[in-house]
């Protein structure tokens, strides 16, 4: 092989794999393969176009119990800043088929790259169907991962990431820290109270979805709204 053939050479496959799950994910694992599109949001993927991209939804276990991974975006970014989300981004060619496997190493690449974990201690267990955000027109694939060897995290380049921080699954179904977001543009969605943070839009709709489908959702007012400024 040429250093040339080399340099195009498909980057190796990153298994997906269910195997060696704690008892709390299987669940989620098992319902993960039957998920539809239309299941997880209102918003679907044109039939062409869109940017393609992925977000880690990255589970561990942490001293309260299972936990998610997210992150605070900058407050000096022009776009979405001050947002929680999952790490995640769009695809580079070097991620390789956006239909294929270049979902799973984008995700897996970003997630470093903004929080700096090791992508070796994570097991990707899922992938679940291309969701849309309209406002950005990105296609995004979410990428479900067990954190089985977990590594420090922070932000790796301050200039886009304020924090990383994990939450605790039962805080994010608690009933009292949840919330449906109103926007002035006609958009109202579920959102969580994460200390100081309200997590809303696309991520707290597929947060949302996950705790539904999971079996970890608990009762909660809907009605009880919280609105956002017309520049959120």
């Amino acid at each position: 092989m040429t250093p040339r053939d080399a340099r195009r050479a498909e980057p190796p496959p990153v298994r997906v794999s269910a195997e060696g799950l704690p008892s709390w994910l299987e669940p989620l694992a098992e319902v993960a393969v039957t998920l539809r599109a239309g299941q997880l949001s209102r918003w679907l993927p044109p039939p062409h176009g869109g940017r393609p991209s992925a977000v880690l939804v990255l589970f561990g276990s942490g001293p309260h119990g299972p936990e998610l991974l997210l992150l605070e975006r900058a407050f000096s970014l022009r776009a979405h800043a001050g947002q929680a989300s999952f790490p995640g981004g769009a695809l580079d060619p070097e991620d390789g088929d956006p239909a294929g496997q270049g979902p799973l190493r984008a995700a897996l690449r970003e997630a470093e790259e903004e929080t700096g974990l090791d992508p070796a201690g994570v097991r990707i267990f899922a992938v679940l169907p291309r969701l849309y955000i309209p406002v950005s027109d990105f296609t995004v694939t979410p990428v479900l991962g067990w954190w089985r060897e977990p590594t420090p995290v922070a932000p790796v380049d301050p200039a886009e990431t304020a924090r990383v921080f994990t939450v605790p699954v039962s805080e994010l179904a608690d009933p009292a820290r949840r919330r449906s977001a109103v926007h002035p543009s006609g958009y109202r969605g579920p959102c969580f109270l994460v200390g100081d943070t309200l997590v809303w839009g696309f991520t707290a709709g597929v947060i949302d979805r996950v705790l539904h489908f999971a079996g970890w959702e608990l009762p909660w007012d809907a009605d009880r709204e919280i609105p956002l400024a017309p520049g959120a």
